[in-house]
């Protein structure tokens, strides 16, 4: 009979919600990837029964005395409450069940604001880490040893992998699904669960789009998106200020005002971010040049470079799937 992973979420009054259903519903689906089933899920806590989350809805759990700490393949934190993550990391029970399975599971780790519980526990220490941005500041000053990655949507270094906020849980145990049973698996239950795309974990949390469309006054909304599905063209700021109906001038300064970004700078942002996109594919970087708007190879490795700190392709290298 095939063996089954042992998934264990762990969770606790106050939890939220979406930091224990969106990786149970990435496990429960990679359930009906062929030969499967590959995951045996269990939802834990401190006492076990109805857990309530920090938006009411209650979650059924094991106690974790009920559990067997030593049989976990992968064991998460998640996120929550300040509240709920203060009493947990309080509860010397949760403690000692979560030092013993962090010492014999193949990985462990958290999703959002969890990741201050497992240093609390002190099982991260000199990790690299990611958590919810709003935390990521106070997560640095309380644990200085750790590396607070406070932009990356996930971390994985070594066995610990955390997650930022909320559905960037999602996309971690993605990446985990993938690792153990291949990207088409991965990208199939992406899919299944209606995602608009698989987010990498170099991903910023904070996405230029979403933060333009947030800072944007509706006169600028459509154009934004516009702005998005046209990067290979060329977008000048007359030709912006003229789909927008203002004189050039008017409009730089109307943009800046709205967005806190310099048209320049805001298309410069959305180019190197889906080229970030596109260096995950099989496209060549003279092609990934092409479609994100750059008139050859070199002045768009020469725009990475800049922003990043590195070459497209040494990007590339570093970001390209585990083999298997």
């Amino acid at each position: 009979m095939k063996k089954l992973r042992h998934i264990a979420l762990l969770a606790f009054d106050g939890v939220q919600v979406l930091d224990i259903t969106g990786p149970a519903a990435v496990f429960g689906a990679a359930n009906d990837a062929p030969g499967g089933p590959h995951y045996r899920l269990h939802i834990v806590s401190p006492r076990g029964g109805a857990v309530a989350s920090s938006c009411g809805v209650a979650l059924v759990t094991e106690a974790i005395c009920d559990v067997e700490s030593q049989i976990m393949d992968t064991v998460l934190v998640a996120g929550g409450s300040g509240d709920g993550l203060r009493a947990l990391a309080q509860d010397e029970a949760a403690r000692a069940w979560m030092v013993r399975a962090a010492a014999r599971a193949r990985r462990y780790g958290s999703v959002c604001s969890g990741t201050f519980v497992l240093a609390h526990f002190g099982i991260i220490q000199g990790k690299r880490v990611a958590t919810h941005w709003e935390g990521s500041a106070l997560l640095g000053r309380h644990y200085p040893d750790l590396q607070v990655d406070a932009n990356a949507l996930y971390v994985e270094d070594g066995r610990v992998w955390t997650s930022a906020g909320v559905t960037t849980g999602i996309d971690m145990c993605l990446a985990l699904v993938a690792r153990d049973l291949g990207e088409p698996v991965a990208n199939g239950i992406a899919q299944r669960l209606v995602l608009y795309a698989r987010r990498p974990g170099y991903q910023s949390q904070f996405s230029p789009m979403l933060a333009a469309q947030a800072r944007a006054d509706t006169a600028f909304s459509d154009l934004i998106e516009w702005i998005r599905a046209h990067l290979s063209e060329a977008l000048d700021v007359e030709r912006l200020a003229e789909r927008a109906g203002m004189s050039p001038r008017s409009f730089h300064r109307r943009f800046l005002e709205a967005t806190g970004e310099t048209p320049g700078r805001f298309i410069e942002t959305l180019r190197l971010d889906h080229a970030r996109q596109l260096l995950q594919t099989r496209a060549s970087l003279k092609e990934i040049a092409a479609r994100t708007g750059y008139a050859t190879q070199g002045q768009f490795s020469k725009a990475f470079a800049r922003r990043f700190g590195l070459n497209p392709g040494l990007f590339r290298e570093m970001h390209a799937p585990a083999p298997d």
